[in-house]
């Protein structure tokens, strides 16, 4: 008995051992943040939050679901509408106030939605795994939106995995689409002649959750999305606007449904479901832009690269300094191209 109890107390130490090792691995890893990152955290929990959702609200319905969305008008005459969809387990918050403001000062009318499962729309608690929704599921919760607008045709651009959702749409309703822009995404995620999605990023990622995540709180949840941030940044050197991002994240916690810790996995079914695009995608004779990070350390370049060499009549930008993300200081070049690229419906 005596011995049974003492394999018991070791089994206990190698146990307790080992999961303390594992917490101070996984809370001395992750990136560093930017200083005075908690500074800038402390002021936003403080102070007032700045109203970060201005146009017009509302919900379509898309199988059932109700899909938030928000329509921001030009002060005149609209040039056209955009749609723009976002990535995964994001919601509309997501997208950068400076990239949807080069658009709007352009002229163009520029729509945002929540995926289903984030943000406002509608969270599946009664999701299946067995019976997943697709991406062309997706597509349509963006065609239920124009729809609910009275927009008949509009501009898609799409990152990541919204960038899949933007193929998909332009796929399956052509007729909607006047152009499509697909940032830093993949015709087939699981190409097996293409390099595939970098383990290492996903690691990273997954450590910088528990790091933040278990323990929660508001300024945890703000400091996880600036180190995923800045892991999807690569080897690209940029400033993180820090304030920007922590005001939206709390925006979202405080003003808004949060964020859905089960989205993930429903958006990466999706995603694995709706297998390769590639045949389709060399049937479009939409104008197409494919946009890249040269520094992408999550989905290679070399995606994005296939996807301009198959889509007929595709344009496309190879952008430095840029990993799997928007940086500020590459939205100018960057929306200028894309305004290009819908002009070339007109030609």
């Amino acid at each position: 008995m005596k011995a049974i109890k003492k394999t018991l107390i070791i089994i206990g130490i190698v146990i307790l051992s080992l999961l303390l090792g594992s917490s101070i691995y996984i809370y001395s890893s992750g990136p560093t943040l930017p200083e005075g990152t908690d500074e800038i955290i402390e002021s936003v929990l403080k102070n007032p939050l700045p109203e970060i959702v201005k146009g017009k609200t509302g919900f379509a319905k898309s199988q059932g679901l109700d899909i938030w969305y928000e329509s921001i008008s030009p002060k005149d005459h609209s040039k056209g509408a955009i749609l723009l969809i976002m990535g995964i387990s994001n919601d509309a918050l997501g997208w950068p106030q400076k990239f949807i403001q080069a658009f709007v000062d352009s002229g163009y009318q520029v729509i945002r939605y929540d995926h289903r499962g984030t943000g406002m729309s509608d969270w599946l608690e009664d999701w299946d795994s067995n019976k997943p929704y697709s991406l062309a599921d997706m597509a349509d919760d963006g065609i239920a939106v124009l729809n609910t607008l009275g927009i008949q045709k509009a501009n898609i651009i799409g990152i990541s995995m919204g960038g899949m959702i933007a193929q998909e749409l332009a796929i399956n309703h052509p007729e909607r689409v006047a152009s499509l822009t697909s940032i830093m995404s993949s015709g087939f995620i699981e190409d097996p002649e293409l390099p595939k999605i970098s383990s290492d990023v996903v690691w990273e990622l997954i450590k910088v959750s528990l790091k933040y995540g278990i323990i929660g709180g508001e300024n945890n949840v703000i400091k996880l999305h600036l180190a995923s941030r800045t892991i999807l940044m690569g080897k690209a050197k940029y400033k993180l606007n820090i304030q920007e991002i922590s005001e939206q994240v709390l925006y979202n916690i405080r003003k808004r449904n949060g964020y859905n810790s089960d989205v993930s996995r429903q958006h990466q079914a999706a995603v694995s479901l709706s297998g390769s695009r590639n045949d389709k995608l060399k049937l479009l004779s939409i104008p197409t832009l494919i946009v890249h990070g040269k520094s992408d350390p999550f989905i290679p370049i070399a995606h994005g690269k296939k996807c301009a060499s198959i889509i007929p009549n595709a344009d496309s930008l190879w952008l430095e300094g840029m990993g799997h993300d928007i940086p500020d200081n590459l939205v100018n070049t960057l929306s200028k191209k894309i305004i290009t690229n819908f002009k070339r419906q007109n030609r």
